[in-house]
């Protein structure tokens, strides 16, 4: 009986390996390839910034400036509303593009720039509007909702591939597949098939479709988002199997959702994240693609809504992560003149250490999971060394293991500021919300030295305060009597009955309510309500399930009570927690 368990658990591990061995083998990508993506730059859905050629250009120059000084950035993709919305994807949209995208494509050709190019994959409308409208040929594969079109079903299909084969020919290289609905059915077959029947007729004829256009174009690049697989807007869900792997016999990366807060509370908006993009590499890879195989999306540096308004805001820990997982279709979003020239030499040798890691398939997860608030990381191993990102995602300085240390030579190469995390043994004490880079071996040379995060920093000691809350009506009051000149952090989370963080949003900018109006935090002590510090009050799209203020030392009086509330706007019933902490 054994020796048969034995045989089955042997006969899945080898089925599961040769099938994802089949899947990583489809794709058309040999090396690591940068792809600037212009999203964020400008935002029609959760902003009203307008993709123009003038602004596509300007994104070129300053691609081409950034390359000089090193940077590798191989593609540039044109994201969403090139198009104009009648045409079938066969015009672009003569108000912003006069003239075609000529100009730009030769521009991209001259410099040495692989074009690309973003379709919704079957879906009319989006944001609440209809972004496309169903050219004749599209007619018979319209849904009676008249918001999405049938692949297996009418003209639609047919001619979106010729409308790919006529991109190819303009030199288009690499096509981003977006807003995906596979239960899409037209009126004449309602009720004639299943759910499930659609969904694999649907996702049957996609497949076929673009395995036989790249039999014909093989060195064209597919990547999926949205509608492919996938739980993205809660990183307090359980991980589930929820990725159909066969995708990657005709795409070359999935991505895992667009950069959000994590449902973990963090004093630095940022790094909350961070750590979403952490915790969705981790479900995609629980889910069977290889970590080559995850395009993470997860640098966004930009002056819109998509990004809550960024900036550059802590963008060097956010581009080591977003390399650190292990990914070969390493993707940057937003505006490129906010990084200066020598923010692109910095970003060029990062991606010098890197990119042959990547190469060499070595990346791997260690540690925890992120939206646990557990600390986790990245390993990758060289020839003679190991080079390992760790973030500390929770509210205490935490021990986490290195592995492959002991003995060896060890160097620590770029850190955020504030705490200065300790190699001790076998292990490295970390900061709360800390990043962290080490070197080992061979890569405990000065010569990979990052230095030191910008805008983000870490407490030197955070320090847990035992208060006892009192819940009424989404709700939270108590109180508590400082002792010592120290600044002071808040911190609480809302959840739902089943107890899945639950997150509110007051809608996008330019007419959102920003979250403090929603996660409202008010501090008193006596009649007077002391002034916070906060970073979570932004218009957010994605919602958001926590709020986090910092009262500085100095704006109260020590061993004279304060009052703390924290009060959801939530119509429902919501389980509310919170907790204090003195930080140093």
């Amino acid at each position: 009986m054994i020796k048969t368990k034995f045989k089955l658990w042997m006969c899945l591990v080898f089925t599961f390996t040769t099938v994802t061995k089949l899947y990583a083998q489809s794709s058309s990508l040999n090396k690591p390839l940068s792809v600037y993506i212009n999203w964020a730059s400008y935002d029609e859905l959760s902003d009203t910034v307008r993709l123009t050629e003038s602004l596509a250009m300007k994104q070129l120059d300053e691609l081409v400036r950034l390359k000089k000084e090193g940077l590798q950035l191989d593609y540039y993709l044109m994201d969403a509303f090139w198009f104009e919305r009648n045409s079938g994807y066969r015009a672009w949209r003569k108000k912003d593009w006069p003239n075609g995208p000529e100009k730009w494509l030769k521009s991209c050709e001259a410099r040495g720039v692989k074009p690309g190019l973003w379709f919704s994959t079957n879906v009319l409308h989006a944001g609440g509007k209809y972004i496309l409208e169903p050219v004749n040929e599209w007619q018979s594969s319209l849904s009676k909702s008249g918001k999405s079109l049938c692949l297996f079903k009418g003209g639609y299909l047919p001619h979106l591939m010729e409308t790919l084969e006529l991109c190819t020919q303009q030199g288009f290289e690499l096509f981003k597949f977006d807003f995906a609905d596979f239960y899409a059915i037209t009126p004449e077959l309602e009720g004639k098939m299943s759910m499930a029947e659609i969904k694999q007729a649907n996702q049957k004829a996609l497949i076929n479709a673009l395995k036989t256009f790249r039999q014909k174009h093989p060195n064209v690049v597919f990547v999926a988002y949205n509608g492919f697989g996938g739980e993205m807007s809660n990183t307090g869900v359980p991980i589930s199997k929820k990725i159909d792997l066969e995708w990657l016999t005709v795409f070359d990366a999935m991505y895992c959702g667009d950069p959000r807060p994590a449902d973990v509370p963090t004093k630095n908006f940022w790094r909350s994240k961070d750590i979403y993009s952490d915790h969705m590499v981790k479900y995609f890879r629980e889910n069977g693609l290889q970590l080559s195989q995850i395009d993470n999306s997860g640098f966004m540096i930009g002056k819109t809504g998509t990004c809550y308004f960024r900036g550059n805001a802590a963008w060097k820990g956010m581009a080591l992560l977003s390399m650190a997982r292990g990914g070969w279709l390493n993707t940057y979003y937003g505006n490129l003149e906010l990084l200066t020239s020598n923010d692109a030499k910095w970003f060029a040798k990062a991606q010098r250490l890197w990119y042959p890691l990547q190469q060499k398939n070595s990346v791997k997860l260690i540690g925890g999971t992120p939206g646990k608030s557990q600390p986790y990381g990245y390993l990758a191993d060289g020839d003679n060394g190991t080079v390992v990102c760790i973030v500390n995602p929770s509210q205490s300085t935490q021990y986490v293991d290195l592995p492959n240390i002991q003995g060896k030579a060890n160097r620590i190469l770029f850190k955020d500021a504030g705490f200065i995390p300790k190699i001790q043994g076998s292990k490295i004490l970390l900061g709360a919300e800390q990043l962290v880079l080490v070197g080992i071996g061979e890569y405990a040379n000065a010569k990979f030295d990052l230095g030191v995060g910008d805008m983000v920093s870490i407490p030197r000691e955070v320090k847990q305060i035992p208060i006892q809350f009192t819940y009424q009506n989404n709700q939270l009051k108590g109180e508590f009597t400082p002792k010592q000149s120290s600044d002071l952090r808040f911190v609480f989370q809302q959840f739902d009955n089943s107890n899945i963080p639950f997150r509110s949003s007051g809608g996008s900018p330019p007419d959102g309510l920003t979250l403090a109006n929603l996660l409202n935090i008010q501090i008193k002590q006596g009649s007077k309500s002391l002034p916070l510090k906060v970073e979570y009050d932004k218009a957010i799209w994605s919602g958001l399930s926590w709020a986090v203020a910092e009262l500085p030392k100095g704006v109260f009086q020590l061993e004279k009570p304060i009052e703390i509330t924290f009060k959801s706007a939530e119509k429902i019933p919501l389980k509310l927690t919170g907790s204090v902490y003195l930080i140093k």
